[in-house]
Formats: C-alpha cells, structure tokens, sequence
C-alpha cells in the first residue's frame, strides 16, 4: 500500500479518533452524571459555574467555548430544575449573571467523585488524565490557530 493510500486510511484520520473518542467517552460518563440528574453538558456548566459563580453568560460562555445561543437553553433547563439563577447583572442589565443555587451548590458534593469514578470506568491513572488533558489542549490551541489563520 502506498503512503498516499495510507494516508487515507480511516484508522489514521486524527478528526476520526477524535470523534470516536469523544462519543465514547461521553457516553461512558452518561450514567454517572445521570445519578447527578445532569446531561455532560449541563455538568460542564456546572463545574464553570462551581469554579466561579456568579459569571455572567459571556464569561460562562467563553469558559466553556460555547455559543451564547448554545449556552441560552442549557442555562434555562438548569434554572429549572432549580441549579441556578439567571438575573440582570446589576452593573450592565444587558447582561444577564448566572449564580448558583444554595442546590446547585450542594450538587457539587455529589459531584466530587465524578473524576475518580470515570477514570476507574476507564482504567486511566490521574498522570494519564494530566497527560491527556496537556495533549488536548495542545492540539486544540494548533487547532484555533489554524483557523484563525485561515480567517485572515
């Protein structure tokens, strides 16, 4: 087989095992986060909102790399369900603060053992974690570079 045939091989694509990788291990944590009463992406808003609350919507956004419009449902959901607030920042009432609850507080002991929960499930030391966390975040700023690269 010729490099170039290898090339395209599925197995090799790097947007491939990203994708595979990523349904998987969402899907490994769904029902861990279930027993929470939280989808991974309300428990993503939660961790930003347990590291700082209140934040308003654009920082919560920007923590999370998500889109206000993506973010607006979630938020709404989990104001619902009694997690958190959203009200008018009082020194901008064009932005909206997102504070937790005296609940979605108290989730967050729940919450603790999600991270050595899911490194059991998947057999992953807490170095192995580290590491892979530290490769990501390498390959995602490679990534927005290049994108923003491709903008200009």
């Amino acid at each position: 087989m010729s490099r170039a045939d290898e090339d395209l091989l599925l197995e090799h694509q790097l947007c491939f095992a990203l994708s595979v990788a990523s349904r998987s291990v969402v899907g490994a944590y769904k029902p861990v986060l279930e027993k929470l009463g939280l989808t991974h992406p309300q428990y993503l808003v939660m961790l930003a909102l347990w590291e700082q609350s209140p934040r308003s919507v654009r920082s919560l956004g920007a923590a999370l790399a998500m889109e206000p419009a993506t973010l607006s449902p979630m938020l709404k959901r989990l104001e619902t369900a009694g997690l958190l607030t959203r009200n008018r920042a009082p020194e901008d009432d064009r932005s909206l603060a997102v504070e937790l609850t005296e609940a979605g507080r108290s989730l967050r002991r729940e919450a603790a053992e999600v991270p050595g929960t899911m490194m059991e499930r998947l057999d992953l030391t807490r170095e192995q974690v580290q590491e892979l966390n530290e490769a990501m975040r390498r390959l995602i700023a490679a990534a927005q570079m290049a994108v923003a690269s491709d903008a200009r």
